[in-house]
């Protein structure tokens, strides 16, 4: 138990209950898939709810069931709603962040931007932050700045029920007699089907890539699963594998391991293996393509620019992504390939461009 995430659990009620009901289809705001994310992450020792209670009255008594300590903070005729509750949250997760050391992490149930200096604060204590909200309702200033942040509408266990309307818009009022309202909401709903669909999952494989890349420079060591977890977390607190449908992060590792995006190894635990960009079939094959559109391109042109070079590389195979090797840009990339001695690089003054030749003493596409 002494290896448990101490969790203290704060939520905005009225920012969650009003964006559930406005952008999830009218649905009634449910603690059960918060609790059980959480329960994952750690060991949840206070549980608090910041409303006005009078406006929630069938939602008190669920919470209450779910031993969650309700804070009344009462709005007065002709007063702000606005900033009671935040300011009466802020001050008990500052309070509790100096009293209880062993309170690691603060979860914060809101998608309201005013909270972004007290994650800050906690943040400077030493303390993992990790933020909960509806996605159409949070801020975009909010999630980067938390170490992890969760959409409500992703979590297992909430059913989103088929909206009627575009959040926002007013439905248009219907003719009398002329079609019917079928197809009216066919449109609407295709576009919601669309922003429902899977990540692009090539583009995870070039985010893992740069990741273990950039890991594997700083620290020159070993680069186990977890860390690299961590990291992705830090580069975008709302990564969760689950959008790319693997279900766990192992899987997704095994996933790209099998389409040679990166290597595993034993690692110094159970479940936690080591991950590296692949020794063989990287970049060795990818340089011996390029000097093989650069010895095509020059037999005519001379020397060939770096600008549109790319494309040509593409057409010689259309899969080809730098950024999958772990390069951050295809300069970054040419200049690694002319480091191995497949091609010679230069910057040219009066073309303003790199200029690229192939290597007289080397045989175009053997390994460097």
């Amino acid at each position: 138990m002494d290896q448990e995430d101490r969790i203290a659990l704060f939520l905005d009620y009225e920012n969650l209950a009003i964006g559930a009901r406005d952008h999830l289809g009218g649905m009634t705001f449910d603690l059960r898939p918060i609790a059980d994310a959480l329960a994952e992450r750690g060991r949840v020792v206070v549980r608090r709810a910041y409303a006005d209670w009078s406006y929630f009255d069938a939602d008190r008594r669920l919470l209450t069931r779910s031993h969650v300590e309700l804070i009344d903070i009462p709005q007065r005729m002709g007063a702000s709603r606005k900033n009671a509750a935040d300011i009466k949250m802020a001050v008990d997760a500052l309070q509790l962040a100096f009293e209880r050391d062993y309170i690691s992490t603060f979860v914060f149930g809101t998608g309201d931007s005013d909270f972004t200096p007290l994650v800050h604060k906690l943040r400077e204590l030493n303390k993992r932050v990790i933020g909960v909200g509806v996605e159409q309702s949070t801020s975009a200033l909010l999630p980067p700045a938390c170490d992890e942040f969760l959409y409500y509408d992703r979590l297992e266990g909430v059913e989103i029920r088929p909206a009627r309307t575009r959040p926002g818009r007013t439905p248009a009022p219907a003719k009398p007699q002329e079609t019917a309202p079928q197809p009216v909401e066919q449109e609407i709903e295709l576009p919601v089907a669309a922003e429902e669909s899977p990540r692009d999952v090539d583009t995870l494989a070039v985010l893992v890539a740069q990741t273990v890349a950039g890991l594997q420079g700083s620290s020159g060591g070993a680069v186990t699963a977890s860390t690299l977890k961590r990291t992705l977390l830090r580069k975008d607190p709302t990564f969760n594998e689950g959008d790319y449908g693997f279900r766990t992060f192992g899987e997704l590792l095994r996933y790209l391991a099998e389409r040679n995006v990166v290597e595993l190894g034993e690692g110094p635990a159970k479940g936690d293996p080591e991950v590296s960009l692949p020794e063989s079939g990287g970049p060795e094959a990818e340089f011996g393509l390029l000097g093989s559109v650069v010895a095509d391109l020059s037999r005519n042109a001379g020397p060939v620019a770096l600008s549109g070079l790319k494309n040509h590389l593409r057409r010689a195979k259309p899969d080809f992504s730098e950024k999958k090797l772990g390069y951050r840009s295809f300069l970054q990339f040419c200049k690694a390939a002319a480091t191995a001695g497949v091609v010679d690089l230069r910057w040219d003054p009066e073309a303003d461009d790199y200029l690229l030749t192939t290597v007289p003493s080397r045989s175009v596409g053997a390994p460097a």
